[in-house]
């Protein structure tokens, strides 16, 4: 008989063991001291996957990799993953064929991750994306579906190209004609995340499986206990960052109540939101971290910067927003802000890495995909797309290599082939996706 995660083993606990306590259920991080109690049946580390995206290209001076294992050599942007070297694919020359030739920004965005066609015009028309059909295919083993973030408020309002700003502002797509909603502030992704409802806001996750979490240290190994106390710090660190983050959230929410613009309107902090980017992303990275630790989600989104982002960056001396940057994408500062957004890949992947699962890590039974709609941002070029992948999700991918796909023939650059590739590998089987009905090669 095959197992479940779930199923209860005769020593009493499960290979997938969860904490319980007043209204939540925490999943556990992978113990061997669990996986080990039914050795007739082994259990799988769970695959995932985590798309991250930058808006408005890149600076094309300094994106550049070579070689293979030890040998790769990065350009200055990418030299953020310089620690993660070993676990990372760097892929040139993959575009979306159907997001070219429509116009600049939403047109090159709205089917970054569905290839789909999209319509200009009050009607929506897009596509279903690839996370979200991994998320309809396989998010009945997870309380989550997906998780789908963002460090930017949506956009509302039409392009003067006359596609909907929606193209613009977000990249998971649930139907045709609906984005999944995405959230910007990291307490309510964590209380969605963790049934978070009501007076039980104010009382810490670990509190209320406290009890469960000191039964199950009396039966795991000496090596188990000091992982689980490990997690736990994690989680409690994460919750301590966020109490400072709520109370501005129901700030600016009171005072969006009592005048006349919505809270999207307004600039930081006064929407609630970190002043700081760089508080902003962490969270939102610890938070995915956190989400497939404990198998609340194997599919998660974030939204880094939108298409014709507004952010800004004192911390990085950019005087200039994010979109007005990038038309100078050449220039050092908008080298930074590449290099900034890019480091957060290097974060989540460090982050899982350290996560011990299986034979590996979280990372190794994941993918992180960090994709740009634009290659050239001062022309709006996105003839080939800058793209990372991390993770060798469950030994399906040989990481640590270069994969050049520049100048071949459009047929055989299609990123809707790679989501098909990495669709077959988390065992969802099209014979097409968007505009490619074959898989990647080299990947």
């Amino acid at each position: 008989m095959k197992t479940t995660p779930c199923r209860r083993l005769s020593e009493g606990v499960s290979r997938r063991s969860f904490l319980r306590g007043a209204g939540v259920t925490v999943g556990l991080p992978w113990l061997d001291s669990l996986a080990r109690a039914d050795a007739t049946s082994p259990a799988e580390p769970p695959k995932r996957l985590a798309v991250l995206f930058m808006g408005n290209g890149v600076n094309e001076d300094h994106w550049s990799c070579t070689g293979d294992g030890s040998d790769m050599k990065f350009g200055k942007t990418l030299e953020v993953l310089e620690p993660i070297k070993s676990k990372v694919n760097v892929v040139h020359g993959l575009f979306q064929k159907r997001a070219t030739g429509q116009g600049i920004h939403p047109a090159q965005t709205g089917c970054l991750l569905s290839g789909a066609r999209i319509q200009k015009g009050t009607i929506i028309q897009a596509g279903i994306t690839f996370d979200q059909v991994l998320a309809k295919r396989l998010g009945d083993a997870t309380t989550h579906p997906s998780l789908v973030l963002a460090c930017e408020h949506p956009m509302t309002g039409f392009h003067e190209t006359n596609f909907s700003m929606a193209y613009s502002s977000h990249i998971s797509w649930e139907s045709p004609d609906s984005p999944v909603p995405t959230e910007v502030y990291p307490a309510l992704a964590w209380d969605s995340l963790f049934e978070n409802k009501g007076l039980l806001r104010n009382k810490s996750v670990l509190d209320r499986v406290m009890e469960d979490a000191r039964g199950l240290t009396r039966r795991i190994s000496a090596i188990d206990k000091a992982k689980l106390d490990e997690y736990l710090t994690s989680v409690r660190e994460v919750e301590k960052r966020l109490e400072g983050m709520r109370a501005g959230m129901q700030k600016a929410a009171d005072k969006a109540q009592g005048g006349s613009r919505p809270v999207a309107a307004l600039e930081r902090p006064a929407n609630g939101l970190p002043e700081d980017v760089r508080d902003h992303a962490r969270l939102m990275i610890d938070i995915i971290a956190i989400a497939f630790q404990t198998d609340r989600t194997r599919i998660a989104s974030l939204l880094l910067c939108r298409d014709l982002s507004a952010m800004y960056y004192p911390f990085l001396d950019v005087q200039a927003g994010h979109h007005s940057a990038s038309h100078d994408n050449k220039s050092e500062g908008y080298e930074r802000i590449t290099s900034f957004h890019l480091g957060q890949l290097t974060a989540l992947a460090q982050k899982l890495d350290a996560m011990p699962e299986g034979e590996g890590s979280v990372l190794d039974n994941s993918l992180l995909m960090w994709v740009n709609n634009m290659w050239i941002g001062r022309s709006h070029d996105n003839s080939r797309l800058p793209l990372v992948l991390a993770g060798g999700l469950g030994g399906t991918i040989r990481t640590g290599r270069t994969l050049d796909y520049v100048g071949r023939p459009d047929e055989e650059r299609r990123l809707c082939s790679l989501f098909l590739s990495v669709m077959d590998r988390m065992g969802v089987g099209l014979e097409r996706f968007g505009d490619a009905d074959e898989r990647l090669a080299g990947i």
